[in-house]
């Protein structure tokens, strides 16, 4: 069964950095683009970033571009997300997310939060 793992959450100072990462199984990695949601609280789920099959396409929120940058490793199966220059409205749980064959898929979410 399709499994998405997310790690690498945690509190951080504003202007801070962290990197999250999501570990995938259960389906052909390599074969699907890879999505990065967030959460705040109050909030709807916003889309943060977006990555191809091949790593030769991202695209990302307005309110991260610059700032944050989505990667892949499809040997490892794995999905980061390296978030830089962090501000307070960047709390949120994050979540990556894949869509196969029509079916949306979530890990269970890892908790930043940004605040001094």
């Amino acid at each position: 069964q399709v499994q998405l793992v997310e790690s690498g959450g945690g509190l951080v100072q504003p202007g801070g950095s962290l990197r999250l990462s999501c570990a995938a199984s259960g389906f052909t990695f390599r074969n699907y683009g890879m999505y990065w949601y967030r959460q705040a609280p109050g909030k709807e789920r916003e889309l943060v970033a977006i990555i191809s099959t091949t790593d030769s396409s991202t695209t990302y929120a307005d309110s991260v571009k610059g700032r944050f940058t989505i990667s892949r490793d499809n040997v490892k199966n794995t999905v980061h997300l390296q978030m830089n220059s962090l501000k307070p409205e960047d709390t949120a749980v994050y979540y990556c997310r894949v869509v196969i064959r029509g079916s949306g898929y979530w890990g269970q979410g890892t908790q930043v939060t940004v605040s001094s």
